[in-house]
């Protein structure tokens, strides 16, 4: 064989093995794609069902104190706690109280740290850490009393009352500041108005973020909280990157 020919088999032979493997990087490309969306798809079927039951998200309870979160949320939530190690959380929407002495009970075993929270009714749950707040998280004397409190100490903030769009659009520019650089802003329950839950909520939580986060740089929706696939807070892990 002629080394012209042997050349031309050889180029022949890389050419074929280059096709073949560029084909088999666009079939795992593709193919990693589409479990992608299977992965959406199943946890969106999945979240409406666990969502729609009413013994699980209702049925969470905290040493006998309702808390009305995701499991999967609240271990994220003590990740958080660990990571960032904040002296106060900022809590709007104290409810049951269940997520306040979940915290608090984090927060005794670390022996520091303190919990706001803020309703318009009261909750018999109580805790040496806990300090509860009674009236609106919108309003100006609520806020400024929070400020207060949480001056000079770094605040890891959890909204979650009144889900419209406007007063969770009005918490977030509320309280955004208290959040220092590599904190969070957790705005709960952005999973309503179709997210994949409760299509005719009408604008909430999710809208807020969206509405939140344009022409601003300072906050991030940080995905790797929903790396346990189930959250009730799609997209609203906001973390302070500058």
């Amino acid at each position: 064989m002629s080394s012209s020919s042997i050349m031309s088999r050889s180029r022949r032979i890389l050419k074929e093995k280059g096709i073949r493997g560029l084909l088999v990087k666009m079939w795992l490309r593709a193919d990693r794609a589409r479990l992608k969306l299977l992965e959406r798809y199943y946890t969106a079927q999945f979240h409406k069902i666990y969502y729609n039951k009413p013994d699980t998200v209702q049925g969470v309870h905290w040493f006998g104190t309702k808390v009305q979160k995701l499991p999967s949320d609240l271990w994220m939530y003590q990740e958080i706690i660990h990571e960032t190690n904040p002296d106060v959380i900022v809590e709007t929407g104290t409810a049951d109280g269940g997520s306040a002495m979940f915290f608090a009970s984090l927060f005794d075993l670390r022996k520091r740290g303190e919990i706001v929270t803020i309703d318009i009714l009261p909750c018999k749950a109580s805790h040496p850490r806990v300090t509860k707040l009674i009236g609106s998280s919108t309003d100006p004397s609520i806020v400024e009393k929070v400020k207060k409190m949480a001056d000079g100490k770094k605040a890891l903030v959890i909204l979650d009352s009144d889900h419209g769009m406007a007063h969770v659009l009005k918490e977030m520019e509320s309280y955004a500041a208290l959040v220092p650089i590599g904190g969070y802003m957790v705005v709960e329950d952005t999973n309503i108005n179709g997210h994949p839950v409760d299509p005719l909520f009408g604008p909430g939580p999710m809208e807020a973020v969206r509405e939140f986060l344009k022409g601003r740089n300072d906050f991030v929706a940080d995905l790797r909280r929903e790396r346990l696939l189930l959250t009730m807070h799609p997209g609203g892990w906001l973390k302070r990157v500058r």
